[in-house]
């Protein structure tokens, strides 16, 4: 089968290392904040532990992430591109509500010059330059309380970086269900995981 190589092995590195840290940081974040102390999903202690020692790896692959983009140039994939985009945001939504259900190609699949369409440049640039910089910024305050205003409108200044936190890590939650639920929609099921492995988009 014919393929292209789009996916140098440092994002494919860093991908994969987020992916399990996101994980993790979900599976320690549902046990502080929904397990009761008869059935934790994970030990309250241990997974305070996971969780500062995930966050803090995550904050690593972040800085990764932002340096390697601006050294090689990726973050240009992140940028949406001028003509016709919001007839390719139609098309591309077209496509995921209708068009993928019936069998159809994706109008836009990667390319060298573009890895990703244009619904999908708008996701993935809010979901990393803005959601993720809001969890690992209110993360930091959670690690070190003293960097948190005392009060904050007359509140607990942690109380708002609570909510941050937990909303931002919601959204970054649901992000990555629905990306893993696209990601088994290429030629076949396996197409898409095996590209973020080989790092060629096969045709």
């Amino acid at each position: 089968m014919n393929g292209v190589f789009i996916l140098h092995i440092w994002i494919r590195l860093w991908h994969w290392t987020n992916a399990a840290l996101i994980l993790l940081l979900s599976a320690t974040g549902a046990s502080l904040q929904y397990s009761s102390p008869g059935l934790p999903l994970i030990p309250f202690e241990l997974a305070v532990r996971l969780h500062d020692l995930a966050g803090i790896g995550l904050i690593s692959a972040y800085s990764v992430f932002v340096v390697g983009n601006i050294v090689s140039g990726n973050w240009w994939q992140y940028v949406p591109k001028p003509g016709s985009f919001w007839k390719k945001i139609r098309v591309q939504f077209m496509y995921y509500v209708r068009g993928i259900f019936r069998g159809e190609k994706s109008p836009y699949p990667p390319s060298v010059e573009a890895n990703f369409n244009a619904m999908q440049q708008i996701i993935y640039w809010v979901i990393m330059y803005l959601v993720m910089p809001t969890v690992l910024d209110t993360g930091i305050v959670y690690l070190w309380p003293d960097l948190a205003p005392s009060d904050v409108f007359g509140l607990d200044g942690l109380f708002p970086v609570a909510i941050l936190h937990y909303l931002a890590g919601r959204v970054i939650f649901l992000f990555m269900c629905a990306h893993i639920y696209l990601g088994t929609c290429g030629d076949k099921v396996s197409s898409h995981f095996k590209m973020m492995i080989t790092g060629c988009h096969e045709h």
